[in-house]
């Protein structure tokens, strides 16, 4: 009993602390240096900044429903490296926090910011991802019990309010219809990188987003079916491309780096890195959709930057 407990703390504040470097006792393959995490989260950041522009793009194509039942069925041949590695099924009390990850990350996020994303442009969903890495940070602390610092959590605050402001600013101010779907996604997302994180200090990331995606199949492929009957694709070369980064880049690549970096560096520093990814998504819209950037883009950069430098040398 007392091992137990033991192994339970250490993976505790593996998952949860700001200053962890890697998870004690990884499972095989979980092993990331602090380093590599950091890469690994920022390479997963990079991916998920894309997110938004490319539904834009999918949206030209595929009505909202169709592009996440879609998405998420293309994604799912991650299944398919399962078989190959002749990977054996997670124990049985993991399944639950698998349907976590599925249902917030592969299913409830993008269909509800796909949803916003009807009425709000990107520069205003980008509002959700600024205030995802405090939620997780949140979220992570009352499902371990573990503690961040004061320090930790003023940096945390203060970067959350950096870039709801900005983003506040670049939509003009006004709320739009599209917000409740957003604060939605905000909750169901921060749960699923929290148990996310928790499973990749169990078995590898991959594994966690190939049985995440494998557990949505059924809802997908069924949703797939319902949704083109309803929505009838309209195929474009922009509509391709949203769809096909959505689906690799977006829900495989990204989730896969992201839990790998997660389970190195902890879920609370990597979510902090995450403070960088509404400001890349402006810097994509203006390229990729014309949207307009003013002279608030650099200010808030730094301000963000100095947030994620605290947060990731406090301790936990």
């Amino acid at each position: 009993m007392r091992a137990q407990s033991s192994a339970t703390a250490r993976i505790a504040k593996a998952v949860t602390s700001p200053h962890t470097s890697t998870p004690a006792r990884p499972a095989a393959g979980t092993g990331t240096r602090p380093r590599s995490g950091t890469a690994l989260a920022l390479l997963g950041v990079f991916c998920f900044s894309l997110t938004f522009p490319s539904t834009v793009w999918g949206l030209e194509s595929f009505g909202p429903w169709s592009l996440v039942a879609v998405r998420g069925v293309l994604a799912a041949a991650a299944g398919v490296f399962l078989v190959a590695q002749r990977v054996p099924l997670p124990e049985r009390h993991h399944w639950a926090g698998l349907a976590v990850v599925g249902g917030g990350v592969v299913i409830g996020f993008p269909l509800l910011t796909t949803l916003a994303l009807g009425t709000s442009s990107t520069a205003h969903a980008a509002v959700v991802v600024g205030l995802l890495p405090l939620t997780t940070a949140t979220l992570a602390a009352l499902r371990t019990g573990h503690r961040p610092s004061r320090t930790f959590w003023a940096a945390a605050v203060a970067g959350a309010a950096v870039v709801a402001v900005f983003t506040w600013q670049q939509s003009g101010g006004a709320l739009s219809s599209g917000d409740l779907y957003l604060f939605g996604a905000l909750l169901v997302c921060a749960a699923g990188y929290t148990e996310g994180g928790r499973l990749a200090a169990l078995m590898p990331g991959w594994q966690v987003v190939g049985w995440a995606l494998v557990l949505c199949l059924p809802v997908t492929v069924a949703g797939s079916v319902v949704a083109l009957s309803l929505e009838p694709a309209h195929w474009s070369p922009h509509g391709a491309v949203g769809l096909a980064w959505v689906a690799v880049g977006s829900t495989f690549l990204g989730l896969y780096v992201w839990y790998r970096g997660m389970a190195g560096i902890g879920v609370a520093r990597a979510s902090q890195l995450q403070l960088a990814q509404p400001l890349l998504t402006l810097v994509w819209s203006f390229w990729l959709l014309g949207e307009e950037l003013t002279w608030a883009a650099p200010l808030a950069a730094t301000g963000v930057l100095v947030c994620i430098a605290v947060t990731q040398r406090t301790r936990g």
